[in-house]
C-alpha cells in the first residue's frame, strides 16, 4: 500500500502542553529567529498566514528546508491565534521525501520553537487519499479488507483481457485497424498484424489512456463523447474508451483497485457535505511539495481540503478573497514525469499565474548548491533551449496556445554574502564545467575513469560523485566497464539500477516455490540453484550438471558416486526446501523462504508485503497452483514496490562512493561531482519514432496521439487536435521534457559537472558494440561555444598521459 506517514495531534494535549512550555512573547521571538535565518524566497513562504500562495523554486534553492520552516512557523502561529485543534497537512510526492520533511519539521518544533512535535500530518498524495477513504469507507466504497491493490503494466492480465474482450465486441473497428495501410490480404501479413495489435499496440493504448483519463477523473463515457469531436480513420479515442471500460469492469468484478482508485475514492467522500466539512474542519492549511508533478485529480483533492468548510466540492478557487489556504511549492522546470505518467506541469504553471495576478506568487531563485560556473551553464542552457523552441514554433506558425516553451523563464542566482548555508556556492574543482568529445564510448570510459581517480585521490571518503545516465542499459554497461578500476582504487561503485531492483524478491521466491512444486523439473531446479548461488548460500558450480538429473542430485542412491562437498551442501539446502513444503502451511511458505534466502531487513519487509498480497489474492482458493499463478503475474506484469527501510538519499550520496543512477532517479539529490556521459541527440532530446512492426497503421502511435488529444480536452482547448496535430504536440512535449531532464541532471552537481558526447556511440544501448557516428545533443555544441575555456583539449591530455 502507499505510505501513510503522519504525525498526529492528540486532540486535548497540544494546547495545554504549549501553554506550559511557550509564553507567547518568547514564541514570537523564536519565530522571528527562524524567519531571519532564511533566504528571501524562503522568508516569503514563512510569512504566509492565510490564502493561496505559489512558490516557484529553482534547483538547490532549499525548498524542503523552507517548507519545513514555514510549516513549523504556521503551526506555532495557529497556537498563538486560536485554541483551534486543526492541524496542518503537508503533502509530498514520495515516501522518502515525506520522511525527510517530517524530520525537518519536528526538528524546528523541538530545537528552535520548544514546541511539542505535533500539529501536523505528512502524507504522500496516495497516503492522504487512502486515509480519507478509509475513515469513510461507507462513502468511498473502499473496503480495504476485501480489495487488492495492483500497479498494472501493459502486460498485466487485466490489460490483456480487456484487449481481448474489446476485440470480441468490436470486430468491425478491429478489422479496420488490421487493414491499416497497404494491406493486400496476404495471410502471413494478416497474422503478423494481428499479433502486433493484440500484444503491443492495443495494450499500450489501453495502459496509457487508462492512467491518463482515470487520474483526471475522466470516465469511459466522457471519453466516448470526446471521441465524437474527432474524425480520424481509426476513431482512436473511441477505441481507447472501449478498452478503458473493459478494464474497469474487470477491476470491479475482481475487487482490485489501482492507485488512481484511491484518489477517486477520497473525492467520493468529499462530495458528501457532512464528510467534507468534517475533513475540512480538521485542517487549517495544506502545504504541497513537488507541485509540478500533481495530476488533475490530486490537485482537486488538495484544493477541496484547503478550502473553507462552507465551500462546496466544486467551488471556484483563487479569487482575491479566496478562503483557499493552500501553499504549493514546485519548479515547473523540473517537471520530468509528464510523458510517461499523468503528471502535467501545466496545472502548477496556471496556479503560479493565477497567484501572480493577485500578488501571491513568490520566487525562490537563490541557490547555494552549485558553484557559479555550473549555475551559469544551467541558466544558459535554459535560455538557449527556449530560444530554439520559440524559433521552431515561429517557423511552423504555431501559437502559444498549443505550444509552450520548455522552461519557465527563471534564472538561478547565487546566494548573498552571509547566507546561512555552509559552504554555499562552493569553489569549483578544476574548471567546474568540463566538456569532452571522446572518440567513442570506450574512450569515454577511459577519460571518465581517469577523472574519477584524480578526484577521489588518496582519500576517497572525502568526496561524493555520481554518473547520471539516461537509461538503465547505459548504467549496466558502465558498471561492467568501471568495476575493475574502482576496485583497484578503493572506490565503492554503486549501481542503483542493479541494487534497487527489489523485483528480485518476487522473482527469487517464485523460483524456489516452482522448484518445491515440481522438484523433478531440470529447469525449475536450475532456477532455484541460481537463486541460491546469487544469494551466496551455495558455492558457484556447474549447475547444468546438477540440474540435468534432479533425482540423482537430490536423492543419490547407494551405488552413486560420492558427491563433492559443494554439491552435498546444495542438495541439503534443496531437500530442506522440499521438507518445508510438506510440513509448513501454505501461508507461511513465503516468509520461510525469505528467511532461508538470508534477506536483509528491507527484503524481509518486502517479502512479508508480498506474502500478504498473495495470500489475500488466493483467499478462498488456497493452493500451490493459485499461489504460483498469483506470483507469476506479479513478476511478469506488475511494478511491485519494495519496502524501503533505509534512507535512499543517504544510500545514493555516500562519500567515497561513485553512484551510477538514472537522471530521473537523481532528482532531489546532489553530489560534489556529476558525470554526464553519452549526451547524444538520439536520446536527449530523442525523437519520436514508430516501431517498424506497427508502421502499417501510419507514421504515429495510437497511444501518444490519444494522450495528446486527452490533454488538449483537459486544457480546455477549443477543438481536439487531429492525428497529425496531436502527434506533433506529443513530439514537442517529449522534447521539452527531455531538455528539462538534462537541466535537472546538470544542477545536481556542486563543484564539477563533467559532460561528454562521443563521436561514435550505439544507436540503441541494447547493442552497445554496434557503434556508429552520432550527433551530440544540440545544447552540447552551444555550451562549447559559450564556454570555450571549459572545452577539454583531448590531444594535450593524451600527450600528458
Amino acid at each position: 500500500m502507499s505510505d501513510t506517514n503522519f504525525t498526529a495531534v492528540p486532540l486535548q494535549s497540544l494546547h495545554s502542553e504549549l501553554s506550559e512550555r511557550s509564553p507567547l512573547p518568547n514564541l514570537r521571538e523564536k519565530i522571528l529567529a527562524i524567519r531571519n535565518g532564511l533566504r528571501p524566497g524562503q522568508q516569503q513562504m514563512a510569512d504566509w498566514q492565510s490564502g493561496p500562495l505559489a512558490i516557484s523554486a529553482v534547483p538547490g534553492a532549499g525548498k524542503s528546508t523552507g517548507m519545513a520552516a514555514a510549516a513549523a512557523i504556521a503551526i506555532a502561529r495557529q497556537y498563538q491565534r486560536s485554541s483551534s485543534r486543526r492541524h496542518l497537512v503537508v503533502v509530498t510526492f514520495t515516501r522518502s521525501a515525506a520522511a525527510n520533511i517530517k524530520a525537518k519539521i519536528r526538528k524546528f518544533l523541538r530545537d528552535d520553537l520548544s514546541l511539542p512535535q505535533m500539529g501536523f500530518f505528512v502524507y504522500t498524495l496516495h497516503g492522504l487519499a487512502l486515509n480519507i477513504a478509509n475513515r469513510h469507507s461507507d462513502l468511498s466504497g473502499l473496503q480495504l479488507e476485501n480489495v487488492t491493490l495492483i500497479t498494472p503494466t501493459q502486460s498485466h492480465r487485466f490489460i490483456r483481457t480487456a484487449v481481448e474482450q474489446w476485440i470480441a465486441n468490436n470486430s468491425g473497428i478491429y478489422l479496420r485497424l488490421l487493414e491499416g495501410h497497404q494491406f493486400d490480404g496476404e495471410e502471413t501479413e494478416r497474422l503478423r498484424r494481428q499479433s502486433v495489435l493484440r500484444t503491443e499496440v492495443l495494450p499500450e493504448l489501453a495502459n496509457t489512456v487508462i492512467h491518463e483519463a482515470k487520474s483526471s477523473g475522466i470516465s469511459p463515457e466522457l471519453l466516448r463523447e470526446w471521441s465524437k469531436q474527432t474524425r480520424d480513420e481509426y476513431a482512436i479515442l473511441s477505441v481507447a474508451a472501449g478498452l478503458y471500460e473493459q478494464y474497469q469492469n474487470l477491476m470491479r468484478s475482481r475487487d482490485f483497485i489501482d492507485y488512481d482508485d484511491m484518489i477517486l475514492a477520497a473525492l467520493r467522500v468529499l462530495e458528501n457535505d457532512s464528510a467534507r466539512r468534517i475533513e475540512q474542519n480538521q485542517v487549517f492549511a495544506v502545504f504541497e511539495d513537488e507541485a509540478q508533478d500533481s495530476s488533475p485529480l490530486q490537485t482537486q483533492l488538495l484544493e477541496i481540503l484547503a478550502s473553507d468548510g462552507d465551500k462546496g466540492a466544486n467551488s471556484s478557487l483563487l479569487t482575491p478573497h479566496s478562503a483557499l489556504n493552500l501553499v504549493r511549492v514546485g519548479d515547473p522546470n523540473q517537471a520530468i514525469n509528464s510523458t510517461f505518467t499523468p503528471a502535467d506541469p501545466i496545472y502548477f504553471r496556471q496556479f503560479c499565474e493565477e497567484c501572480d495576478r493577485i500578488e501571491r506568487l513568490a520566487t525562490m531563485d537563490q541557490a547555494g548548491r552549485s558553484t557559479r560556473i555550473i549555475i551559469e551553464a544551467a541558466n544558459f542552457a535554459l535560455k538557449w533551449i527556449n530560444n530554439q523552441s520559440s524559433a521552431a514554433a515561429n517557423n511552423k506558425q504555431q501559437t502559444p496556445v498549443n505550444r509552450q516553451v520548455p522552461f519557465r523563464l527563471q534564472t538561478i542566482r547565487p546566494v548573498e554574502v552571509g547566507d546561512p548555508q555552509t559552504n554555499a556556492n562552493p569553489a569549483p574543482v578544476g574548471r567546474g564545467l568540463e566538456l569532452y568529445t571522446p572518440r567513442d564510448i570506450h574512450h569515454t570510459v577511459e577519460l571518465l575513469s581517469q577523472r574519477v581517480i584524480e578526484l577521489f585521490g588518496e582519500d576517497p571518503t572525502k568526496n561524493s560523485a555520481a554518473i547520471l545516465v539516461r537509461e538503465n542499459r547505459q548504467g549496466r554497461w558502465l558498471a561492467e566497464a568501471l568495476t575493475s578500476v574502482c576496485k583497484e582504487h578503493n572506490i565503492i561503485l554503486y549501481d542503483v539500477g542493479e541494487r534497487d531492483r527489489r523485483s528480485h524478491v518476487p522473482q527469487e521466491i517464485l523460483a524456489l516455490l516452482q522448484f518445491c512444486d515440481r522438484p523433478h523439473s531440470p529447469d525449475y531446479l536450475k532456477a532455484a540453484l541460481e537463486a541460491l548461488v546469487q544469494r551466496q548460500l551455495i558455492p558457484t558450480q556447474d549447475l547444468n550438471a546438477l540440474a540435468s538429473l534432479p533425482e540423482e542430485f537430490l536423492y543419490p542412491g547407494p551405488l552413486a558416486a560420492p558427491q563433492p562437498e559443494t554439491v552435498q551442501k546444495a542438495a541439503r539446502l534443496c531437500r530442506s526446501l522440499l521438507r518445508a513444503r510438506l510440513e509448513l502451511p501454505l501461508y507461511q511458505l513465503i516468509s520461510f523462504l525469505a528467511l532461508t534466502l538470508n534477506y536483509d531487513q528491507a527484503e524481509l519487509a518486502t517479502a512479508d508485503k508480498l506474502a500478504e498480497r498473495v495470500n489475500q489474492q488466493i483467499a478462498g482458493n488456497s493452493s500451490m497452483g493459485g499461489m504460483l499463478s498469483a506470483l507469476s503475474e506479479i513478476v511478469s506484469s506488475e511494478r511491485f514496490e519494495p519496502v524501503e527501510t533505509e534512507d535512499s538519499e543517504e544510500r545514493y550520496t555516500r562519500r567515497g562512493q561513485l553512484t551510477i543512477i538514472t537522471m530521473h532517479k537523481a532528482k532531489g539529490l546532489d553530489w560534489d561531482y556529476v558525470f554526464l556521459p553519452f549526451l547524444h541527440e538520439n536520446l536527449i532530446p530523442g525523437r519520436f519514432w514508430v516501431p517498424p512492426q506497427s508502421q502499417f497503421l501510419g507514421d504515429f502511435t495510437l497511444s501518444e496521439v490519444a494522450r495528446a488529444q486527452i490533454r488538449a480536452a483537459l486544457h480546455g482547448e477549443s477543438t481536439i487536435p487531429d492525428v497529425t496535430q496531436a502527434w506533433e504536440q506529443a513530439k514537442h512535449l517529449k522534447i521539452s521534457e527531455e531538455y528539462r531532464l538534462l537541466y535537472v541532471a546538470m544542477t545536481r552537481a556542486k563543484r564539477l559537472v563533467w559532460m561528454s558526447a562521443a563521436l561514435k556511440a550505439p544507436f540503441t544501448w541494447s547493442k552497445p558494440d554496434n557503434l556508429q557516428e552520432q550527433a551530440p545533443c544540440p545544447v552540447f555544441p552551444a555550451l562549447k561555444r559559450q564556454f570555450p575555456e571549459c572545452v577539454m583539449n583531448l590531444a594535450l591530455m593524451t600527450k600528458q598521459a
